[in-house]
């Protein structure tokens, strides 16, 4: 080995000023094929190098499931926190969408999000950056439904079936899933009849409500146990 990479932009800051890491120093580097090297550091002037050793064989992600989560876009910042949040806890995709009850318009944030991703990614270890797509139409998002082999449709007044009972046996022989979340004010009774009408089981999490920005983690959570 003993490629002398360059490492550019807010991971070099990271490294020197908030980790203080010093020439010699080990670090681990993901490339963009997820393969990981050893690698030492070295310091000149304001660049920052990294001296790759060896390859490390790819850590291995669970792959029961691969889950992609349809998220209606919240108000103000809470979209950057469903980032960060389902990155950490191993989505495979995020598809921002606009429905009938969503608040924001927002202008073109998705490749904030994708950076949002990537550092998260990098944070919590992961090999892979789940992809960030551009807002979508509703009616967008129930063309996708095909491609999956479940898709779960997070409803607030959908029957109250124990998930502990009902969700091996639903998931059971699936792979890919999506997990379709609604906004602040919830899903219309029109737009989860759509739903089902495509193919989507419609799930409740339980008696309590919780905020937009929390019913995707808690499935997702939900899921990894599973798996």
């Amino acid at each position: 080995m003993g490629d002398r990479v360059e490492i550019e932009g807010s991971d070099a800051r990271k490294l020197v000023t908030v980790l203080r890491r010093h020439t010699g120093d080990r670090i681990e580097v993901i490339d963009s094929a997820a393969q990981r090297f050893d690698a030492t550091i070295e310091i000149e002037r304001r660049s920052v190098f990294a001296i790759l050793s060896e390859c490390i064989t790819a850590a291995v992600e669970p792959s029961t499931f691969s889950i992609s989560v349809a998220q209606a876009v919240p108000k103000g910042q809470k979209m950057d926190f469903v980032v960060e949040k389902l990155t950490e806890l191993g989505v495979a995709e995020i598809l921002p969408f606009y429905c009938e009850r969503t608040v924001p318009r927002h202008s073109r944030r998705d490749e904030r999000w994708q950076r949002l991703a990537a550092t998260a990614a990098r944070q919590s270890g992961r090999s892979t950056i789940p992809a960030v797509s551009i807002p979508e139409d509703f009616a967008s998002i129930l063309e996708r439904f095909s491609r999956y082999d479940r898709v779960l449709f997070l409803w607030e007044l959908a029957e109250r079936h124990p998930l502990r009972d009902r969700l091996p046996q639903l998931l059971s022989g699936a792979y890919s899933i999506l997990v379709i979340i609604g906004p602040e004010g919830g899903f219309s009774s029109e737009e989860a009849l759509l739903a089902q009408e495509n193919g989507a089981n419609l799930i409740s999490i339980g008696s309590r409500i919780v905020r937009t920005e929390t019913a995707a983690l808690v499935m997702l959570a939900i899921l990894n146990y599973l798996a």
